[in-house]
């Protein structure tokens, strides 16, 4: 049984990259690192929690693209707002598959594993999307792909030192509960 204190600790780690990914959407607009949050959250939350996160990670990526970056209220942009956000459930649920089946080789592994498997599994569900439905399969040229790589990796290290920060100054619950 979790106690209250860890539930209002999963939460507010659940804000605490909701929020980040408002920056991260302001800076990033269309490379937000979509992969990189779908990651931390299935590594550091219950799978419940880890989805609302997701979630909430793409909610507030859209709020910001349509408030403020002036995203255009075309079916195709629109189109482009649904496939992120399955693309950021099968990122989440593949990076906590992944971290499951290999629990026993380490954290750093772990995370490692867990973040390549979220890109991987984000990258291929929208080209897959853009290839049946939307069209816009030329953004997934090597180079485009290499740089989504760099941003959302850049970004998983960046959350993932403000977790364990979070996590030693008793923000966020320990490591080792939070994957169970």
């Amino acid at each position: 049984m979790i106690s209250a204190q860890q539930t209002r600790r999963q939460h507010l780690w659940s804000v605490l990259l909701i929020v980040g990914s408002v920056a991260l959407s302001v800076g990033f607009a269309c490379a937000t690192p979509f992969a990189a949050f779908a990651a931390l959250a299935a590594l550091t939350l219950p799978r419940n929690e880890a989805l609302m996160a997701a979630g909430g990670v793409w909610l507030a990526n859209q709020a910001v693209g349509f408030a403020f970056l002036h995203y255009p209220l075309t079916a195709n942009c629109l189109g482009w707002g649904v496939a992120l956000g399955v693309g950021i459930v099968i990122a989440a649920l593949t990076a906590r598959e992944v971290a499951s089946r290999l629990a026993n080789t380490g954290p750093i592994a772990v995370g490692i594993a867990g973040f390549l498997a979220a890109f991987l599994a984000h990258q291929m569900s929208l080209l897959v999307i853009a290839a049946a439905l939307l069209g816009g399969v030329e953004a997934f040229q090597p180079a485009i792909v290499e740089r989504i790589f760099a941003v959302n990796a850049a970004a998983f290290v960046g959350l993932a030192a403000a977790g364990w920060f979070a996590e030693r100054a008793g923000i966020i619950a320990p490591a080792k509960r939070r994957l169970a």
